[in-house]
């Protein structure tokens, strides 16, 4: 029987995809899934687990796992990760892995987007958006949707454009309607779509570049990446080049599997992990609000087989601090 290859799990869980990532010993992607969470993360995460077993279960052996995302606490209980971190620090450590020097991030999700600026290796400064919609992959997808063109094809539209005409790309609300209007008086899709394009840098660049200095190496990272439309905006309004990562789509899980690599390389402990048959268990959340004080703080408890796995959400500790034995009572 053959050895199995060691590696490293990486698990970015946000509100529109669950991105797994697996690593082996050299930092080689050798595994990747980039999954719609659909409202439901325990079950994005159960279907990724369940493909990763197919692939992988008789040919690797993971040394460490690490959870990223606004999903990371949610993961890292029904995974069993060794680490959790944030998402600005997991895209640092990939970028930085992928293009060394890196200063500038650009990266625009599902439903949010964020830049970060690197100084000497270091996470200098860094904004995020995650209030309003325009420009997010959710925004243009509902755009491509209405204008009947597949998402694929979105940015090929914008680079076939001759005159982009201007459009209000300040609050997603406005953008559609002033998209509409622009149909309305005979602009062409291709002007309309560049347009936008240009629309939602611009916004980005107001909203999170503001008063940040934007040095090269640029690296954009996220689903929209994948957007020409919106590279060649950004390209444009900067007026310098901008890389796009190969796993451009998946960098947050990435570097959580980089991340956990060296935390189990700097230690002697074995993973946390439960292993690919997690997917097979059941699970519930449910939140409670407790009435203690007058913060009334939102616990989040995940159940499986009616045991209680972890509570959070709690300023104070109370709760999380518990183990199986209480319930949150309000």
């Amino acid at each position: 029987m053959l050895e199995k290859q060691p590696c490293y799990l990486g698990i970015d869980v946000g509100s529109v995809s669950t991105n797994l990532v697996v690593i082996d010993e050299k930092d080689h992607v050798i595994e990747k899934l980039y999954l719609r969470t659909g409202g439901q993360p325990i079950n994005a995460m159960r279907d990724g687990m369940k493909i990763l077993a197919e692939k992988l279960d008789d040919k690797v052996r993971i040394k460490g796992v690490g959870t990223t995302g606004s999903g990371r606490q949610l993961a890292s209980v029904i995974i069993g990760a060794d680490i959790v971190k944030n998402e600005i620090t997991s895209h640092a450590v990939a970028a930085q892995k992928v293009i060394p020097g890196v200063k500038t991030i650009l990266e625009i999700g599902g439903q949010d987007s964020k830049i970060i600026i690197l100084r000497n290796g270091v996470v200098y400064d860094f904004a995020m958006n995650t209030v309003c919609a325009a420009g997010t992959g959710s925004f243009l997808d509902r755009q491509a949707a209405r204008l009947n063109i597949p998402i694929s094809e979105f940015g090929a539209y914008a680079l076939r454009s001759q005159t982009p005409v201007r459009i209000a790309g300040r609050c997603a609300v406005f953008a559609e309607s002033d998209m509409i209007h622009k149909q309305q008086t005979g602009h062409t899709l291709e002007d309309i779509i560049s347009g936008l394009c240009e629309a939602l840098v611009r916004n980005y660049l107001n909203n999170l570049a503001k008063s940040k200095e934007i040095k090269e190496p640029v690296v954009f990272q996220g689903g929209v990446a994948a957007n020409i439309g919106i590279v060649a905006a950004f390209e444009k309004a900067l007026g310098i080049k901008i890389v796009i990562p190969e796993y451009h789509d998946v960098m947050g899980a990435y570097g959580a599997a980089l991340i956990a690599k060296e935390k189990m390389a700097a230690g002697s402990s074995p993973t946390n992990f439960y292993g690919f048959q997690t997917a097979d268990n059941e699970y519930q959340a449910k939140s409670v609000e407790c009435h203690d004080c007058s913060n009334l703080c939102e616990v989040i408890e995940i159940y499986s087989n009616g045991d209680v796995l972890a509570r959070w959400g709690d300023r104070c500790g109370k709760w999380s601090s518990l183990g199986k034995a209480s319930e949150v009572v309000g």
